[in-house]
């Protein structure tokens, strides 16, 4: 674990000495989004617009089937927060299913 350890901090000290002693902060500048979420009275549009674009467009939903039953949506929900880590709480998740599929599936009005 010690040997870990030194070998991490000499790494480390490597690489700033390589890079002339200093990091430099990156940034990157994303264009604006094309589409915007469909406002809504819903508890979910709020949550939607808090939780959901922080990590992909909201063009990203109406990619998905305008069929989609709320099932498929509350998987959608769930794997985004499994899998990607998206910081949705499980209280939200029946109103973010809820918005989502009155507004981008099957129950969305005709």
């Amino acid at each position: 674990m010690k040997q870990t350890r030194t070998l991490v901090a000499a790494t480390v000290a490597a690489l700033l000495l390589a890079s002339g002693g200093t990091l430099h902060a990156k940034s990157i500048v994303l264009p604006p989004d094309g589409v915007q979420m469909t406002p809504s009275n819903l508890p979910g549009y709020a949550k939607a617009r808090a939780e959901c674009v922080q990590c992909h467009s909201a063009e990203y939903m109406l990619m998905q089937p305008p069929t989609a039953p709320r099932a498929y949506w509350e998987a959608m929900v769930k794997r985004m927060r499994d899998v990607f880590k998206a910081p949705v709480q499980e209280a939200d998740i029946p109103a973010l299913v809820d918005y989502l599929t009155k507004t981008y599936g099957a129950e969305k009005p005709r």
